[in-house]
């Protein structure tokens, strides 16, 4: 079974305080050190005698490490040292569940081979599997959707870096509108997120103050501006997507309620994997759900990949862009028939 962090961090200073001849570490000073250490990590609460006890406990075990302690008097008191002093934990062989652990950690690094920039992700992966003695040919069980040949890709590690660093950039940056032209402009690097197997990079246009979103695939060059001071974001990534769909904040981006109803045979397939975390069911029986969210050029392709499975209900003004699209499409439709007829 994996050890969780709480406990992992408790069995590395106890580890350390068994390796240290110079001091004499009585279960208080044991108690002391693990609460100190699970604080530096933002762990609160602390542990208590009986917590130490089980932890040495299973460190001795075989389910755990196998550690040989000696358990010295001094007076009425107990000290714990190693038996032998250049013992570590750290030195062990991985476990069971460690090597697994490292498994699925070397599956998740392989969905970077072979993108630009990650060559370094193909000498990580054969280094642990060498020194952990792990099977390579097992780790190709898993595939991420991903395109090594969409454009752009390998500007991705320049921006990351660029993000992390706060290093401003000058970006060249080709454009569709009027033709298509490609146009040069500064911004300050936030976020970048991955949609419908794209990459995006979010940032701060230096000119004109507003969040914009550029897609990686038109972006044809990348210069660091280190002479220019970067403005930190006032904005929380983690949840500025939570009321859309996709990647794109509409002008308006007051959240509606979407109602739609679908077919009975495409329902359990939506409600097993919803249009956005807000979904629930409004009538089971007529296969009517709902979002929360401000509708987008996004929300309308996903509810257009769906055909005639989907009729979307409310917001009437909604309704009706999703209407004109449809009779859009069954115009050329329908004109390209007639005239193969004729």
């Amino acid at each position: 079974m994996p050890v969780n962090k709480n406990a992992n961090i408790r069995y590395r200073t106890l580890d350390r305080c068994f390796r240290d001849t110079r001091r004499k570490y009585f279960i208080e000073d044991l108690i002391d050190e693990c609460n100190e250490a699970l604080l530096s990590y933002n762990f609160e609460g602390g542990v208590k005698r009986r917590q130490i006890f089980d932890d040495i406990k299973f460190m001795e075990s075989e389910a755990g490490y196998s550690i040989e302690l000696d358990k010295l008097r001094d007076g009425k008191k107990v000290y714990y040292r190693y038996a032998d002093p250049s013992f570590s934990i750290n030195k062990q062989p991985l476990s069971h569940a460690e090597a697994q652990q490292l498994q699925q950690a070397i599956i998740t690094l392989t969905r970077f081979r072979g993108l630009p920039q990650y060559n370094w992700v193909e000498e990580v992966i054969t280094n642990l599997e060498y020194r952990f003695n792990l099977d390579g040919k097992s780790v190709g069980v898993v595939c991420f959707e991903q395109n090594p040949l969409l454009e752009g890709l390998e500007h991705l590690g320049t921006l990351i870096d660029a993000a992390t660093a706060r290093q401003v950039l000058k970006i060249s940056y080709h454009t569709y509108k009027n033709g298509g032209r490609d146009m040069d402009f500064i911004i300050h690097p936030y976020y970048l997120k991955q949609y419908n197997n794209r990459w995006f990079l979010f940032g701060r246009n230096d000119e004109t103050g507003q969040i914009t979103v550029n897609a990686l695939d038109r972006i044809k060059g990348i210069e660091p501006m280190g002479d220019i001071a970067y403005i930190a974001a006032d904005i929380d990534f983690d949840h500025y997507f939570d009321t859309i769909v996709g990647v794109t904040v509409p002008d308006d981006p007051t959240v509606q309620t979407v109602v739609f109803r679908t077919t009975e045979k495409r329902y359990p397939y939506i409600v097993s994997k919803p249009l956005h975390p807000s979904q629930r069911v409004v009538d089971r029986k007529q296969c009517i759900l709902q979002i929360e969210v401000a509708p987008n050029f996004e929300l309308e392709q996903k509810l257009l990949s769906f055909g005639a499975d989907i009729e979307v209900l409310a917001p009437e003004a909604l309704r009706e862009q999703m209407m004109k699209k449809v009779e859009d499409a069954y115009k050329k439709y329908f004109e390209s028939r007639t005239q193969n007829q004729t």
